[in-house]
Formats: C-alpha cells, sequence, structure tokens
C-alpha cells in the first residue's frame, strides 16, 4: 500500500513516501480500516524530531487521528462489519498511541484494535470525524470536564489560531462565554471572529495582558475584579507568566500541551496572591468524541480545516502545521 513512513527522528527529510508498505492483516480482534482521512497535530512533529524518554519503534507511519470504513474483521470482533464507517480513538491500551508506538492513519489502510472503534453517525465526514480526536478531544475535557467553564465567563485563548484553539473558541461560545482570542496577526483574528470570538489581541504586537488589564481592569489581590475568568494556554513558553499576569483573582489557567516550550519561567507570588488555579489536561475519552460528533451531526458545530492534502504532500502538510502556517486543521486523504 501506499503510506507516509518515518524512517529516523530528524527533519521533514525523514518522512518518506512509499508505494511498496506491507498491507496491514487484521489478527485476534482486530480490523482493518480503509483510511478515509487522517489529520495531523503538532504531536506528530514532535514524533518525527523524537521525544525524551520515549522510544518510537522506527519505521513507523505517523498520524494519530484516523477515520475510515472497515475493509476486514479479523477473528474474535463482535459488534462490527464491513463498510462500518469509524473514527479511531487514538490511545490503544495495549499498543500505546497510534502513529507512534504503532502505524497511523498517514497510508490507505490502518490496523485497529477493536477497542478503538467509536461509530460514526450520519452526516459526519470523515475530514470532520478525523479533525477530532487530539485536538477537539483535547479541548472539550481541558475546557469542560476538568475546566468548568461556564456561561458568563470571560476566556482568553492564546494560539487560537490552531485545531485546539479554534475547538477552545468554539466550545466556549457556545457556552455562554465572552470570548478573547490571541493570534499572531489581523487575519487570524478576523476569521476567529468568524468562528464567535467577540475581540482579539494580535500578541506579536502587543503585551495581551496589558490588553486585558486595558479591557477588563488591573486584578487586584484582594478584590474579585479585573482581569479575566480563564486563560487557555497550551503553547507556554514566554506567554506563561503574562497568562498568570491576565487572570482575575480565583482566575483558572488551563493547559494540554507546551509547544513553544514546556518549562518557561514562573512566578510563584501570583499563583498564591491571586489564588491561581492551574489545571492540565491529557487527552481524551471515548464520551467526548461522541459528543463533539453528535455536535457536529445536528449543525451546532463544523470544525473549520484549513487544508486537504494528498497523501504524497504529507510533508508539506506537516510543514505548514510546524511553521504554524494554518488555521484549523490539516487533513490528508488517501
Amino acid at each position: 500500500m501506499r503510506a507516509v513512513v518515518l524512517t529516523e527522528h530528524g527533519g521533514m527529510d525523514k518522512l518518506a513516501y512509499r508505494t511498496d508498505y506491507p498491507d496491514p492483516k487484521a489478527g485476534e480482534g482486530q480490523v482493518v480500516i480503509k483510511v478515509g482521512a487522517c489529520s495531523l497535530n503538532y504531536h506528530d512533529v514532535f514524533t518525527r524530531n523524537g521525544m525524551p524518554g520515549i522510544k518510537v519503534p522506527i519505521p513507523v507511519i505517523i498520524g494519530l487521528d484516523v477515520a475510515g470504513e472497515i475493509s476486514e474483521i479479523g477473528p474474535g470482533v463482535a459488534g462490527w462489519s464491513v463498510g462500518d464507517r469509524v473514527l479511531i480513538n487514538p490511545l490503544d491500551l495495549k499498543r500505546g498511541l497510534t502513529g507512534e508506538m504503532f502505524d497511523g492513519g498517514l497510508a490507505e489502510y490502518f490496523l485497529a484494535s477493536q477497542e478503538q472503534l467509536i461509530a460514526m453517525p450520519d452526516g459526519v465526514s470523515f475530514a470532520q470525524a478525523a479533525a477530532l480526536p487530539v485536538a477537539y478531544g483535547t479541548a472539550h475535557r481541558m475546557m469542560f470536564t476538568n475546566g468548568g467553564v461556564k456561561a458568563g465567563d470571560k476566556v482568553l485563548v492564546l494560539g487560537a489560531s490552531g485545531g485546539v484553539g479554534t475547538c477552545c473558541v468554539i466550545l466556549a461560545k457556545m457556552a455562554g462565554c465572552e470570548v478573547v482570542v490571541g493570534a499572531s496577526s489581523e487575519s487570524k483574528i478576523e476569521r476567529l471572529k468568524d468562528l464567535g470570538a467577540d475581540w482579539g489581541i494580535n500578541y506579536v504586537e502587543k503585551a495581551f495582558e496589558k490588553e486585558i488589564f486595558a479591557k477588563y481592569g488591573k486584578p487586584g489581590r484582594r478584590g474579585y475584579e479585573g482581569g479575566v475568568d480563564v486563560v487557555v494556554n497550551f503553547t507556554g513558553g514566554d506567554t506563561w507568566v503574562p497568562s498568570l499576569k491576565a487572570l482575575k483573582r480565583g482566575g483558572k489557567l488551563l493547559t494540554c500541551g507546551a509547544t513553544a516550550g514546556y518549562d518557561p519561567k514562573t512566578d510563584i507570588r501570583f499563583i498564591w496572591t491571586f489564588e491561581l488555579k492551574l489545571l492540565g489536561s491529557n487527552s481524551w475519552t471515548v464520551d467526548d468524541l461522541e459528543a463533539l460528533m453528535a455536535m457536529i451531526a445536528d449543525g451546532r458545530m463544523a470544525p473549520p480545516i484549513d487544508r486537504i492534502y494528498s497523501l504524497q504532500d504529507a510533508q508539506e502538510a506537516l510543514r505548514v502545521i510546524e511553521d504554524r502556517e494554518v488555521f484549523g486543521k490539516v487533513i490528508v486523504q488517501p
């Protein structure tokens, strides 16, 4: 089959497009999926580069988020039929993470454990479903299961133009929040307003915490006015301390990643002085993914898809993610 294979850790040249990769065969409790769509995430950049403490079994096909239809069923599989449309839960409790510890979705076919299968409702396309797990599933868990975001909250979303960020904007607006977005250009801010953002800050040109102070007032150590209720920050790096400063007393900083640096300088004084809550979220549940697909099926949400690439152009698909040239999700369709 055709596939995009990571041959060794390093730059983009370590991804090889092949036409002779072995076809998967369904074993006990497994099914083969004809891939309809695979979405890429910044995690795929980390996998390509190599991550400390994680030994990736190379060669491996990358791509965590996969949707398609069942083409072959192995022994011991019950409740599924050839032709069923399915979304794949990227986390396999036995094998690890899809596209990292075993072959992922940048291929014509994908070998799934039956425990990974989630039925797709009518009205949800393969591209829409594939957009969900890593970015949208994580955002849903971060915002609601762990974050407790509620109507009336003032929510600042940083890095808002990517997959996780656009989902946070959509979900916060659906929940009845006032949504402020941080992005690297005015054009991205305008597109985020189309998704429901109330206003935006170009954090390349302006210090976003000062813009928050100007709009809502500076937080006070004894009063509960000034600042925002929630900051969503999954970039880390230089934005970490300004995020603490932008929160009102009792505010919450939600995080699910650190794409710009995992060991930023911090200032513990802001945490105890303003009684801040730092809440982390890791991955998603099947309930999160089913809830999101239901939102798409009934028309409440449409994941913004920036670009769709062919399998041959998967290198370019990952490059635009690494260089932060995207708005929403990037999809590869074999």
